[in-house]
C-alpha cells in the first residue's frame, strides 16, 4: 500500500476518535494527493512517519481520506465486513424483535459510506463513497456469508456520489427484489418501495419516536405532514386513530400510503391529500379544518451550512402553519432530520411561533434517532434527528 503522511498536529482528531482526513491535512509534499486512485487504500502516517491505520482515499474531494481500520495490518476486505456486519447485527438484535431496520449506518458501524436497510429477508444497500464502490462484490459477499437473503438492492442513487465521481444507478446485486417489499415498525405492517421511493425506500430513524406518537392518537384526528408512504400516519391509524389525513407532494408516495392503509383495514379512515405542504396547510386552514395531532416531519431545509438562515426561515413557517392547524389543547410533534438545526434552535422556533399566534407551547416529550442509528460519539453528523411532542394551549 501507498502512504499517505499528515501535516503536523493533524493527527490530533484522528487519535481522538474521528476516521474523517480532510485534503487540507494531507502533506502533499510528502505524499501528493494526485497519486492516488480514487477508492485506494492506503497507509495513514501521523507527521513523524508513525502509522496511525489504514485508510481509503479520494484525491479529488474535501474528506479526501476515510479511516477504515486502526491497524495497518487489517485491510477492510470480505473477511472485515462480515465481522462488522456481525457486530451490527448484534446491537439490532438486542434493540428490536424484527429483523427489520437499519443494519448498518455508516462510520457508526465502522463502514463510512455504507448504508444497509433489512426488511426481513431484503436488504437495500446504498454506498455514497469511492472506496466502498470498489468494495460491491464485497459487500454482496459478505451479506450472503451472514444471512440468507431472498433479494439484495443497490441503491446507489444519493446526492454524495456525485461529489465522489460516482456513476448514479439502482440495480439487483442477487436474488429478485420488488418493488414494495414488507416490514414490521412498531407492531405495523406496512410496505417500502425500495425501487423508486426516497433513499432506500423507508426511514427506519423516527421508529421509536413513532412508538411515542401512538400513545396519543386513539380517537384522534390526525394530520400527517410530509407523509411519504404514511410511516406516521398509518401507525397512527393501527393504534386507533379515528381519522388521518396524510399530504405529501409525491402522488407516488401517496398511493403507497392508500396501499398501506389498506394493509392495515383502516382505508375508511384514511385520507390522501396531494401538494406542497406550505400551500396545502394554507388550503386546510381556508377550509377551517383542525387536527386533534398534527405531525410535521419536513425533509431537512438546512442541506449545508450556508442554508441555515433560509432553512430556519422554513422551519418557522412550516410550525407555525402547523401549529394554526391544531386544535385546542391538541398536540404538535414537530420534528427535524437537519443537523444543522440545533436541538435548542428547534426549541426557540416552536417558542417563537407558538407565542406569534397567542398560544403556550407545553414540550412534554422528545425523541431521538433509534438504535440502529447510533451515534459516533466523535462524530457529530452522526448525532441528527430530534423530535418534540408540544400541547398547544390557549394562552391563561
Amino acid at each position: 500500500m501507498q502512504h499517505l503522511r499528515l501535516n503536523a498536529g493533524a493527527d490530533k482528531r484522528l487519535r481522538g476518535g474521528h476516521v474523517w482526513i480532510y485534503s487540507n491535512e494531507v502533506n502533499t509534499k510528502v505524499s501528493p494527493l494526485k497519486q492516488f486512485a480514487a477508492g485506494e487504500q492506503v497507509v495513514v502516517e501521523s507527521a513523524n512517519g508513525k502509522a496511525l491505520g489504514l485508510a481509503y482515499v479520494n484525491p479529488n474531494t474535501l474528506i479526501c481520506g476515510r479511516l477504515v481500520s486502526r491497524s495497518v495490518k487489517t485491510p477492510l476486505d470480505r473477511s472485515l465486513i462480515v465481522h462488522r456486519l456481525k457486530i451490527a447485527l448484534s446491537l439490532r438484535e438486542a434493540c428490536f424483535e424484527a429483523p427489520c431496520y437499519r443494519l448498518v449506518f455508516g462510520d457508526s458501524d465502522g463502514l463510512s459510506g455504507l448504508v444497509i436497510d433489512r426488511f426481513f429477508d431484503y436488504f437495500v444497500v446504498q454506498i455514497s463513497t469511492a472506496g466502498m464502490e470498489l468494495l460491491k462484490d464485497e459487500i454482496v459477499e459478505a451479506l450472503l456469508k451472514v444471512f440468507k437473503p431472498q433479494g439484495i438492492l443497490f441503491r446507489n442513487d444519493g446526492k454524495m456520489r456525485q461529489l465522489e465521481g460516482l456513476e448514479s444507478y439502482v440495480e439487483t446485486a442477487y436474488g429478485e427484489v420488488p418493488e414494495l417489499v414488507q416490514l414490521e415498525e412498531n407492531g405495523t405492517d406496512l410496505l417500502a418501495p425500495v425501487h423508486s421511493g426516497q433513499k432506500t425506500g423507508w426511514f427506519y430513524d423516527h421508529r421509536l419516536n413513532r412508538a411515542r406518537m401512538q400513545q396519543h392518537v386513539a380517537g384522534k384526528k390526525v394530520l400527517d405532514l410530509f407523509s411519504y408512504v404514511g410511516g406516521w400516519g398509518v401507525q397512527a391509524l393501527a393504534a386507533g386513530a379515528d381519522h388521518v389525513t396524510c399530504l405529501d407532494a409525491s402522488e407516488f408516495a401517496l398511493d403507497v400510503a392508500d396501499e398501506n392503509a389498506r394493509l392495515n383495514g383502516a382505508e375508511d379512515r384514511f385520507q390522501s391529500l396531494h401538494g406542497d405542504a406550505f400551500n396545502g396547510c394554507k388550503m386546510l386552514l381556508e377550509e377551517g379544518e383542525k387536527f386533534d395531532v398534527v405531525i410535521l416531519d419536513p425533509p431537512a431545509f438546512i442541506q449545508k451550512r450556508k442554508d441555515i438562515r433560509n432553512g430556519e426561515q422554513a422551519y418557522k413557517r412550516m410550525n407555525q402553519l402547523a401549529m394554526r392547524l391544531v386544535a385546542k389543547n391538541g398536540l404538535l410533534i414537530s420534528a427535524s432530520c437537519s443537523m444543522h438545526l440545533q436541538r435548542d434552535r428547534l426549541v426557540d422556533i416552536i417558542r417563537s411561533e407558538s407565542r406569534a399566534l397567542d398560544r403556550q407551547a407545553q414540550i412534554f416529550d422528545q425523541g431521538h434517532q433509534g438504535g440502529d442509528h447510533p451515534v459516533h460519539p466523535a462524530i457529530p453528523e452522526t448525532d441528527y434527528l430530534k423530535s418534540y411532542f408540544v400541547r398547544m394551549l390557549p394562552v391563561s
